[in-house]
Formats: structure tokens, C-alpha cells, sequence
């Protein structure tokens, strides 16, 4: 009984108690109590996201709601009160194997709504049941279909394929699957540490590949630097002052050269070296 057809019984049955007992009219205070009671069990309430199923003698008469709405006493029933707001399931599917054989425990949550409330209370007995176990069953042949890194890589993916599955087997109760979302997935500890070495062995090697590609750039210039060096002396002789000079940068620093080098290193030197290379550029030599 709603407040409102409480409400009215109380005032009616005031107005019949006060009709028996003031105007001395049995047949009116009887009159008014028994629309009293008729307001009281045939006027329903159904809130915003409600509907009811009424049948009339077993049979469908209507689909009320919401708001008040009346039902003959005895002849109507109200067979079902569907709540039309989106509802939420959760499944789990523990050790299912996956295409390669890897056993997973998964938890999803499956989001639909009761869009057809005829067919949810008419078509099948308890629809909050059975959507749980087709999402269970779906999620289950899901996980079998799929292998181990596209459960931990391509979950949006699966979500949609669940979704679509789900939606096809209650789409005949009235019921959509609005979205799909798989919270966990859940793999051994053994198989945990596996996967981290294998991952740790992947980025070694790719440091591994990374570094042996430097070196191979290093060592190509260091070839040409030799080759130039090689056509160029007095190049040469600057890149060895060069050294020599960064070397000594630091406080403290003593270097020992044999006398020779600080000889061709001297402006004469130099100078003597820059004279003969350009005569061997002038010759061809």
C-alpha cells in the first residue's frame, strides 16, 4: 500500500466512521468504507523508473507506470515490477583457460537496462538470473577464444566482442547490454615471474641491438677521421695538440711527451708540415 491510496483509506474510513456514529446511516458509512478499501488495494503508485506488468484474469491488460494507476481488486494482478534504470552484473570466471592453455580468473561488469518491460517479466521467469549466467557463459568463451596477451593487451576489444555476444542472447527478454568492461585479469604467480623474466630478457636484448648499432656508427667514424687524418698531417698534428690541451685542462695534470712530438708540434714544425703538404697538393704527389 503507497501513501496516497493509505491516505484516502484513512479518510474514508473517518467519513464512514462519522456517518455511523453522528448521521446514524449504516449504509453510507458501509458505502464509504468499502471505497475505502477499494482505493486502498486497487490504487498503485509506480515511480519514475517503473513499470507494471498487469494481468487481467491471467491474461495481459496492461503495462502501467509510471505514476497512479488503478487495478480492479481480485481480477488484476500486478505480475511484475520492472525497474527500467541501468543495472549492473557482476561476473567472474575463475581458472578458464585460455587459447594457450593458460589458466586466468577474470571479473567483469556487465551494465544493461530493462528497455522492454512486457517481455522481461513475461518471456523468461527471472532475467536478474539469467543475465548473470549468459555473461558468465559468454565470458568463459571468450576467454577461450583468446590468447594470453590479447587478454592483457586488447581489453577494450574484448569488451566489445562480450558486449555483442551478451547483447544477441537477451536482446529476445528486452533486455540491452549497454557496455561491458573486464575489471581484472588474474594469472598465476608462477607464470607472473616468467613473464617478467621474459620481458626483462627482452629489453636486454634491445639494449643489446641499441648499443652494438652505436658502436658500429662510432667505429664508421673513426674510419673516416683516419682516412682524413691520413691525406692531411697537419690535421693530425692540430687534433694531437688538441688532446694534449684538453688533457691539461684539468689542475694538477702532468703529461710526458717524447721530444720529437713537441718538436712537430712547435710553429716551425708546423709550419714545416703545412709547407710540404701543400707542395704534395701542388705535384699530386
Amino acid at each position: 500500500m503507497n501513501p496516497i491510496s493509505f491516505t484516502l483509506f484513512l479518510v474514508f474510513t473517518g467519513f464512514a466512521a462519522v456517518s455511523f456514529v453522528i448521521a446514524r446511516s449504516p449504509a453510507t458509512a458501509a458505502a464509504l468504507f468499502l471505497i475505502g478499501l477499494l482505493i486502498a488495494y486497487g490504487l498503485k503508485m509506480a515511480r519514475q523508473w517503473e513499470k507494471a506488468v498487469v494481468l487481467r484474469a491471467g491474461k495481459l491488460n496492461a503495462i502501467a507506470g509510471p505514476g497512479l494507476f488503478f487495478i480492479i481488486p481480485v481480477f488484476d494482478t500486478i505480475a511484475a515490477w520492472v525497474d527500467q534504470r541501468i543495472q549492473t552484473t557482476a561476473v567472474n570466471a575463475e581458472q578458464a583457460l585460455t587459447r594457450d592453455t593458460v589458466p586466468v580468473n577474470v571479473d567483469a561488469i556487465v551494465f544493461w537496462v530493462a528497455h522492454d518491460a512486457q517481455r522481461a517479466a513475461l518471456e523468461i521467469a527471472d532475467y536478474k538470473m539469467a543475465i548473470q549466467r549468459v555473461a558468465q557463459t559468454s565470458l568463459r568463451e571468450m576467454i577461450g577464444a583468446a590468447a594470453l596477451s590479447e587478454l592483457l593487451s586488447e581489453r577494450q576489444a574484448a569488451d566489445a566482442r562480450l558486449k555483442e555476444q551478451i547483447g544477441k542472447k537477451t536482446s529476445d527478454w528486452g533486455i540491452t547490454v549497454n557496455s561491458v568492461e573486464i575489471r581484472d585479469v588474474a594469472i598465476p604467480a608462477a607464470l607472473q615471474d616468467a613473464m617478467s623474466r621474459q620481458a626483462q630478457a627482452e629489453r636486454e636484448k634491445q639494449a643489446r641491438v641499441i648499443l652494438g648499432s652505436a658502436e658500429a656508427e662510432v667505429a664508421a667514424k673513426f674510419v673516416e677521421a683516419a682516412e682524413r687524418y691520413a691525406t692531411n698531417p697537419v690535421a693530425l698534428q692540430l687534433r694531437a695538440m688538441n688532446i694534449v690541451y684538453e688533457t691539461t685542462k684539468e689542475r694538477g695534470a702532468t703529461i710526458l711527451m717524447p721530444s720529437a712530438m713537441v718538436d712537430a708540434m712547435n710553429p716551425g714544425g708546423i709550419a714545416g708540415l703545412a709547407a710540404i703538404a701543400a707542395q704534395k697538393g701542388a705535384t699530386g704527389s
